[in-house]
Protein backbone atom coordinates (compact mmCIF):
# COMPACT_ATOMS: atom_id res chain seq x y z
CA UNK A 1 0.00 0.00 0.00
CA UNK A 2 1.40 3.54 -0.92
CA UNK A 3 2.64 5.37 1.89
CA UNK A 4 0.74 8.13 0.05
CA UNK A 5 -2.42 7.60 0.64
CA UNK A 6 -4.45 8.57 3.70
CA UNK A 7 -5.19 5.73 5.66
CA UNK A 8 -7.88 6.28 8.53
CA UNK A 9 -7.65 3.28 11.32
CA UNK A 10 -10.93 4.14 12.90
CA UNK A 11 -14.33 3.30 10.93
CA UNK A 12 -17.28 1.73 11.84
CA UNK A 13 -19.55 -0.48 9.65
CA UNK A 14 -22.71 -2.27 10.73
CA UNK A 15 -24.64 -5.67 10.04
CA UNK A 16 -28.47 -4.70 10.29
CA UNK A 17 -29.50 -8.17 11.55
CA UNK A 18 -26.92 -7.83 14.25
CA UNK A 19 -27.15 -4.12 14.89
CA UNK A 20 -31.21 -5.27 15.08
CA UNK A 21 -30.80 -7.97 17.63
CA UNK A 22 -28.03 -6.36 19.87
CA UNK A 23 -29.50 -3.38 20.60
CA UNK A 24 -30.89 -3.91 23.58
CA UNK A 25 -27.96 -5.73 24.39
CA UNK A 26 -25.35 -3.26 24.48
CA UNK A 27 -23.59 -0.30 26.57
CA UNK A 28 -25.33 2.30 23.49
CA UNK A 29 -29.11 1.93 25.00
CA UNK A 30 -27.89 0.98 28.75
CA UNK A 31 -27.88 -2.80 28.31
CA UNK A 32 -31.92 -2.41 27.46
CA UNK A 33 -32.53 0.71 30.15
CA UNK A 34 -32.32 3.16 27.46
CA UNK A 35 -34.86 2.96 24.49
CA UNK A 36 -33.15 3.72 21.31
CA UNK A 37 -32.64 6.91 20.48
CA UNK A 38 -34.85 8.19 17.18
CA UNK A 39 -33.02 8.49 13.87
CA UNK A 40 -35.82 10.47 11.50
CA UNK A 41 -35.01 10.08 8.15
CA UNK A 42 -32.15 12.70 6.99
CA UNK A 43 -30.91 13.76 10.59
CA UNK A 44 -27.60 13.42 11.32
CA UNK A 45 -28.05 10.21 13.33
CA UNK A 46 -29.67 8.82 10.42
CA UNK A 47 -26.50 10.02 8.22
CA UNK A 48 -24.25 8.55 10.26
CA UNK A 49 -26.05 4.97 10.83
CA UNK A 50 -26.92 5.16 6.71
CA UNK A 51 -22.60 5.50 6.20
CA UNK A 52 -22.29 2.04 8.15
CA UNK A 53 -24.98 -0.08 6.83
CA UNK A 54 -23.97 1.13 2.47
CA UNK A 55 -20.83 0.86 1.67
CA UNK A 56 -21.31 4.03 -1.49
CA UNK A 57 -22.26 6.16 1.20
CA UNK A 58 -19.48 5.53 3.07
CA UNK A 59 -16.85 5.81 0.59
CA UNK A 60 -18.84 8.92 -0.34
CA UNK A 61 -18.14 10.74 2.73
CA UNK A 62 -14.52 9.54 3.07
CA UNK A 63 -14.03 11.31 -0.20
CA UNK A 64 -15.23 14.91 1.55
CA UNK A 65 -13.25 14.10 3.63
CA UNK A 66 -10.25 13.68 1.68
CA UNK A 67 -9.58 10.10 3.41
CA UNK A 68 -8.16 7.07 0.66
CA UNK A 69 -8.76 4.12 3.17
CA UNK A 70 -10.42 2.95 5.99
CA UNK A 71 -9.63 0.13 8.37
CA UNK A 72 -13.41 -1.12 8.89
CA UNK A 73 -14.59 -2.13 12.13
CA UNK A 74 -17.83 -3.52 13.83
CA UNK A 75 -19.33 -1.09 15.58
CA UNK A 76 -19.16 -2.91 19.17
CA UNK A 77 -21.10 -0.50 21.53
CA UNK A 78 -23.89 -0.64 19.14
CA UNK A 79 -23.67 -4.62 17.85
CA UNK A 80 -21.53 -6.23 20.65
CA UNK A 81 -21.81 -10.28 20.29
CA UNK A 82 -20.52 -10.36 24.35
CA UNK A 83 -23.97 -11.13 25.60
CA UNK A 84 -24.53 -13.90 23.42
CA UNK A 85 -24.29 -17.45 24.79
CA UNK A 86 -20.32 -19.12 24.09
CA UNK A 87 -21.97 -21.51 21.67
CA UNK A 88 -24.12 -18.82 20.22
CA UNK A 89 -21.52 -15.97 19.86
CA UNK A 90 -19.56 -17.51 17.21
CA UNK A 91 -22.15 -18.32 14.42
CA UNK A 92 -23.03 -13.84 15.35
CA UNK A 93 -19.00 -13.34 14.71
CA UNK A 94 -18.73 -15.15 11.75
CA UNK A 95 -22.03 -13.69 10.29
CA UNK A 96 -20.00 -10.01 10.78
CA UNK A 97 -17.42 -11.39 9.36
CA UNK A 98 -18.58 -12.22 6.11
CA UNK A 99 -20.33 -8.90 5.59
CA UNK A 100 -17.31 -7.60 6.52
CA UNK A 101 -15.69 -9.00 3.27
CA UNK A 102 -18.49 -8.03 1.40
CA UNK A 103 -17.48 -4.44 2.42
CA UNK A 104 -13.89 -4.73 1.86
CA UNK A 105 -15.36 -6.38 -1.67
CA UNK A 106 -17.42 -3.85 -3.06
CA UNK A 107 -14.35 -1.54 -2.55
CA UNK A 108 -11.37 -3.53 -2.27
CA UNK A 109 -9.23 0.03 -3.00
CA UNK A 110 -10.82 1.50 0.03
CA UNK A 111 -11.89 -1.06 2.65
CA UNK A 112 -8.94 -2.89 4.85
CA UNK A 113 -11.38 -5.75 6.82
CA UNK A 114 -10.61 -6.58 10.26
CA UNK A 115 -12.47 -10.07 11.70
CA UNK A 116 -14.24 -10.28 15.40
CA UNK A 117 -14.16 -13.13 17.22
CA UNK A 118 -15.98 -15.02 20.00
CA UNK A 119 -13.71 -14.48 22.62
CA UNK A 120 -15.63 -16.44 25.12
CA UNK A 121 -14.84 -19.42 23.67
CA UNK A 122 -10.75 -19.81 22.69
CA UNK A 123 -11.18 -23.27 20.31
CA UNK A 124 -14.12 -21.08 18.43
CA UNK A 125 -11.82 -18.22 18.59
CA UNK A 126 -8.59 -19.90 16.94
CA UNK A 127 -10.93 -21.71 14.51
CA UNK A 128 -12.43 -18.29 13.61
CA UNK A 129 -9.18 -16.57 13.17
CA UNK A 130 -8.27 -19.65 10.45
CA UNK A 131 -11.31 -19.62 8.74
CA UNK A 132 -10.75 -15.77 7.86
CA UNK A 133 -7.15 -15.60 7.12
CA UNK A 134 -7.68 -18.82 4.77
CA UNK A 135 -10.98 -17.11 3.55
CA UNK A 136 -10.41 -13.60 3.59
CA UNK A 137 -6.93 -13.12 3.69
CA UNK A 138 -8.29 -10.90 7.41
CA UNK A 139 -4.88 -10.29 9.13
CA UNK A 140 -6.36 -7.66 11.72
CA UNK A 141 -8.53 -8.60 15.01
CA UNK A 142 -10.59 -6.19 16.45
CA UNK A 143 -10.89 -7.06 19.74
CA UNK A 144 -12.95 -5.56 23.16
CA UNK A 145 -10.47 -4.46 26.00
CA UNK A 146 -12.47 -7.21 28.26
CA UNK A 147 -14.63 -10.05 28.24
CA UNK A 148 -17.21 -10.53 31.32
CA UNK A 149 -14.30 -8.53 33.23
CA UNK A 150 -11.55 -10.97 31.91
CA UNK A 151 -9.34 -8.13 30.38
CA UNK A 152 -6.91 -9.29 27.47
CA UNK A 153 -3.81 -9.80 29.41
CA UNK A 154 -5.42 -12.30 31.63
CA UNK A 155 -3.90 -15.92 31.11
CA UNK A 156 -7.42 -17.34 29.64
CA UNK A 157 -6.27 -15.16 26.25
CA UNK A 158 -2.86 -16.58 26.26
CA UNK A 159 -3.74 -18.75 23.57
CA UNK A 160 -4.58 -16.05 21.34
CA UNK A 161 -1.62 -13.64 22.06
CA UNK A 162 0.33 -17.22 21.14
CA UNK A 163 -1.45 -16.96 17.85
CA UNK A 164 -1.45 -13.13 16.92
CA UNK A 165 2.30 -13.25 17.38
CA UNK A 166 3.08 -16.57 15.25
CA UNK A 167 0.97 -15.58 12.65
CA UNK A 168 1.93 -11.66 12.45
CA UNK A 169 -1.85 -10.58 13.52
CA UNK A 170 -2.55 -7.02 14.42
CA UNK A 171 -5.06 -6.47 17.50
CA UNK A 172 -7.21 -3.84 17.79
CA UNK A 173 -8.17 -2.78 21.05
CA UNK A 174 -11.57 -1.12 21.12
CA UNK A 175 -13.51 -1.37 24.08
CA UNK A 176 -17.36 -2.19 23.85
CA UNK A 177 -18.31 -0.44 26.57
CA UNK A 178 -17.97 -0.59 30.23
CA UNK A 179 -20.62 -2.44 32.58
CA UNK A 180 -21.72 -0.47 35.81
CA UNK A 181 -24.67 1.49 35.32
CA UNK A 182 -23.37 4.63 37.07
CA UNK A 183 -21.91 5.17 33.65
CA UNK A 184 -25.30 5.53 31.72
CA UNK A 185 -25.51 9.16 33.24
CA UNK A 186 -24.69 11.61 30.92
CA UNK A 187 -23.07 9.30 28.69
CA UNK A 188 -20.05 8.70 30.55
CA UNK A 189 -20.10 5.03 29.35
CA UNK A 190 -18.44 7.03 26.37
CA UNK A 191 -16.79 10.00 27.80
CA UNK A 192 -14.99 8.29 30.83
CA UNK A 193 -15.95 4.77 30.99
CA UNK A 194 -14.15 4.28 27.36
CA UNK A 195 -10.79 5.86 28.26
CA UNK A 196 -10.95 4.16 31.65
CA UNK A 197 -11.28 0.73 29.74
CA UNK A 198 -8.72 1.65 27.58
CA UNK A 199 -6.21 2.42 30.87
CA UNK A 200 -7.23 -1.02 32.35
CA UNK A 201 -6.33 -3.18 28.94
CA UNK A 202 -2.96 -1.67 28.46
CA UNK A 203 -2.07 -1.87 32.53
CA UNK A 204 -3.36 -5.73 31.87
CA UNK A 205 -0.83 -6.13 28.72
CA UNK A 206 1.74 -4.89 30.81
CA UNK A 207 1.76 -6.62 34.37
CA UNK A 208 0.61 -9.93 32.84
CA UNK A 209 3.35 -9.85 30.67
CA UNK A 210 2.01 -10.40 27.52
CA UNK A 211 3.92 -7.60 26.00
CA UNK A 212 6.88 -8.98 27.57
CA UNK A 213 6.52 -12.43 26.00
CA UNK A 214 5.71 -10.94 22.75
CA UNK A 215 8.21 -7.57 22.31
CA UNK A 216 7.48 -7.56 18.50
CA UNK A 217 3.07 -8.16 18.80
CA UNK A 218 1.32 -5.23 16.55
CA UNK A 219 -1.78 -3.88 19.22
CA UNK A 220 -3.33 -0.70 18.11
CA UNK A 221 -5.00 0.79 20.91
CA UNK A 222 -8.06 2.92 20.19
CA UNK A 223 -8.95 6.51 21.61
CA UNK A 224 -5.19 7.69 21.82
CA UNK A 225 -4.95 4.70 25.13
CA UNK A 226 -6.92 6.65 26.69
CA UNK A 227 -5.31 7.55 30.33
CA UNK A 228 -2.75 5.19 29.98
CA UNK A 229 0.23 6.75 28.08
CA UNK A 230 -0.50 10.00 29.78
CA UNK A 231 -0.22 8.68 33.70
CA UNK A 232 2.74 5.93 33.32
CA UNK A 233 4.68 7.78 36.36
CA UNK A 234 2.94 6.66 38.89
CA UNK A 235 2.62 2.90 37.28
CA UNK A 236 6.81 3.54 37.35
CA UNK A 237 6.53 4.63 40.91
CA UNK A 238 5.42 1.08 41.59
CA UNK A 239 8.63 -0.90 40.64
CA UNK A 240 10.71 0.69 43.28
CA UNK A 241 7.63 1.47 45.93
CA UNK A 242 5.90 -2.20 45.78
CA UNK A 243 8.26 -4.12 43.40
CA UNK A 244 5.97 -6.86 43.87
CA UNK A 245 3.38 -5.76 40.97
CA UNK A 246 6.51 -6.38 38.33
CA UNK A 247 6.33 -10.36 38.56
CA UNK A 248 5.85 -10.50 35.01
CA UNK A 249 7.74 -7.82 33.69
CA UNK A 250 11.55 -6.79 33.38
CA UNK A 251 11.30 -3.17 32.67
CA UNK A 252 9.22 -0.11 33.98
CA UNK A 253 5.66 0.40 32.65
CA UNK A 254 6.29 3.47 30.80
CA UNK A 255 8.70 1.49 28.41
CA UNK A 256 6.00 -1.07 27.04
CA UNK A 257 3.76 1.95 26.32
CA UNK A 258 6.13 2.26 23.21
CA UNK A 259 5.58 -1.13 22.18
CA UNK A 260 1.98 -0.38 21.57
CA UNK A 261 0.53 2.00 19.01
CA UNK A 262 -2.50 4.41 19.20
CA UNK A 263 -5.07 6.13 17.19
CA UNK A 264 -5.22 9.61 17.58
CA UNK A 265 -8.98 10.26 17.99
CA UNK A 266 -8.27 12.44 21.54
CA UNK A 267 -10.15 15.54 20.11
CA UNK A 268 -7.39 17.75 22.13
CA UNK A 269 -4.36 19.03 20.39
CA UNK A 270 -2.49 19.15 24.37
CA UNK A 271 -3.58 15.40 24.79
CA UNK A 272 -2.30 15.06 21.19
CA UNK A 273 1.35 16.95 21.90
CA UNK A 274 1.48 14.80 24.90
CA UNK A 275 0.61 11.73 23.55
CA UNK A 276 3.63 12.41 21.00
CA UNK A 277 5.94 12.95 23.51
CA UNK A 278 5.30 10.04 25.15
CA UNK A 279 5.29 7.36 22.65
CA UNK A 280 6.65 9.10 19.26
CA UNK A 281 4.86 9.96 16.20
CA UNK A 282 5.96 6.98 14.69
CA UNK A 283 3.38 4.84 17.47
CA UNK A 284 0.62 6.95 16.13
CA UNK A 285 -2.32 6.58 13.08
CA UNK A 286 -4.80 8.42 11.95
CA UNK A 287 -7.89 7.06 13.63
CA UNK A 288 -11.40 9.20 13.23
CA UNK A 289 -13.66 6.82 14.85
CA UNK A 290 -16.11 7.29 12.01
CA UNK A 291 -19.02 8.38 11.84
CA UNK A 292 -19.15 8.88 15.25
CA UNK A 293 -16.00 10.79 16.23
CA UNK A 294 -13.43 14.00 14.97
CA UNK A 295 -14.72 14.78 11.47
CA UNK A 296 -11.58 17.09 11.56
CA UNK A 297 -9.10 14.63 12.50
CA UNK A 298 -6.49 16.54 9.74
CA UNK A 299 -7.53 20.01 11.71
CA UNK A 300 -6.63 18.46 15.27
CA UNK A 301 -2.99 17.40 13.41
CA UNK A 302 -2.76 20.95 12.37
CA UNK A 303 -3.48 22.51 15.71
CA UNK A 304 -0.28 20.39 17.55
CA UNK A 305 2.21 23.16 18.04
CA UNK A 306 5.87 22.10 16.20
CA UNK A 307 4.41 19.15 14.46
CA UNK A 308 6.74 18.76 11.44
CA UNK A 309 5.09 17.72 7.78
CA UNK A 310 7.54 14.20 8.66
CA UNK A 311 5.61 13.55 11.84
CA UNK A 312 2.71 14.43 10.13
CA UNK A 313 2.79 12.26 7.25
CA UNK A 314 3.66 8.93 9.87
CA UNK A 315 0.45 9.63 11.26
CA UNK A 316 -1.24 10.05 8.36
CA UNK A 317 -0.23 7.18 5.68
CA UNK A 318 3.08 5.95 6.93
CA UNK A 319 2.54 4.33 9.83
CA UNK A 320 -0.28 2.74 8.98
CA UNK A 321 0.71 1.54 6.00
CA UNK A 322 3.71 0.14 7.40
CA UNK A 323 1.40 -1.98 9.87
CA UNK A 324 -0.66 -3.27 7.10
CA UNK A 325 2.31 -4.11 4.94
CA UNK A 326 3.46 -6.52 7.80
CA UNK A 327 0.00 -7.87 7.90
CA UNK A 328 -0.45 -8.63 3.81
CA UNK A 329 -1.47 -11.68 2.99
CA UNK A 330 1.44 -14.06 0.96
CA UNK A 331 0.74 -15.09 -2.08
Amino acid sequence: MSTGRTIDFHAHILHPELASISQDKVVLTGFGATPPRPRPPGSRADAFFQFMLRPDLHVAEMDRRKIDVHVLSSSTVVQGTFWAAPDEEPRLCAMMNDAMNDWVLSYPDRFVGTMVLPFQNMQATLSEIERCRERYGFRIVNAPANVHDRYLGDPSFNDYWRVASEANLVTFIHPDGVRDPWFQRYSLWNSVGQPMEETKVIASLIYEGVLERHPGIAIVISHGGGYAPLFMGRLDRNVTNMPDSTVNIRGFPSDYIKRLSYDICVYDPAALARLIEHVGAERLLLGSDFPFGDPTAFDLLDRVEGLSAEDRQKITSGNASALLQTVKPSD
